[in-house]
């Protein structure tokens, strides 16, 4: 059941980009290595998004000052939900390239080809409203990561609904954070790639302070709830 407390979530960019450099500085070579870790897992079928959870909760642990294993990200407990998240994700591509599928059998059966203007009179829209619908999708289901990793929504369906309520007016900002993050954490790239391996772990902890803010934001609500209904 999805969580009535469930609501917008003030979105506060600058604060990430700041705690998440902090965070990586305060114990870089180890969030180095768990980076390797996951990018290592990541060569396993259906593990990538597994690992990327993993190393949330590593960044939650180190956060929080407790005992933290870089080896943790092997750690295998959310593989469910995230193998689910995955066949979601491929059968939404299969669903988007239907037309795609249907479309050039036909034209090489009439003699069109890829230069032919009835060809991109189709593709051109459509490879437009692809790229919408996928941005779309992949910034309303932002929050789904963290809800699985450091909230445990491991029903797919609930953790939809909910990041949907709380990316709710925040999608710009969202977009411009991952703009943002996403050209931050590939600066390694100038390095001749070896520079990735400094920037990338990056990524990762500013999602997580995005994602654990928000959390944050949801719980304190719950727990105000629970405090006004113990006063009567």
């Amino acid at each position: 059941m999805m969580n009535s407390k469930v609501k917008p979530i003030e979105f506060k960019l600058n604060e990430y980009l700041n705690k998440g450099m902090e965070l990586l500085k305060k114990d870089f070579g180890n969030f180095l290595v768990a980076y390797i870790l996951c990018a290592v897992m990541s060569i396993i079928p259906f593990c990538g998004l597994l690992a990327m959870g993993n190393f949330y909760k590593y960044c939650r642990k180190v956060n929080k000052g407790e005992q933290a294993s870089v080896g943790e990200i092997f750690n295998f407990d959310d593989f469910m939900p995230y193998f689910i998240l995955q066949l979601i994700i491929i059968a939404g591509v299969i669903v988007l390239y239907i037309p795609m599928f249907i479309f050039i059998p036909l034209a090489a059966l009439t003699g069109e080809d890829g230069g032919s203007p009835a060809f991109a009179i189709f593709m051109i829209p459509y490879i437009f409203v692809i790229v919408i619908a996928v941005f779309i999708v992949a910034l309303v289901g932002f929050y789904i990561p963290g809800l699985i990793s450091l909230k445990k929504v491991y029903d797919i369906k609930t953790a939809w609904s909910m990041s949907r309520i709380m990316t709710k007016n925040n999608l710009l900002s969202i977009f411009l954070f991952a703009i943002v993050v996403g050209f931050l954490s590939q600066l390694g790239i100038l390095l001749c790639g070896i520079g990735l391996l400094i920037t990338m772990p990056y990524f990762y902890t500013t999602h997580y302070f995005a994602f654990e803010d928000a959390i944050q934001q949801i719980e304190y609500d719950e727990i105000k709830e629970i405090g006004s209904k113990n006063e009567f």
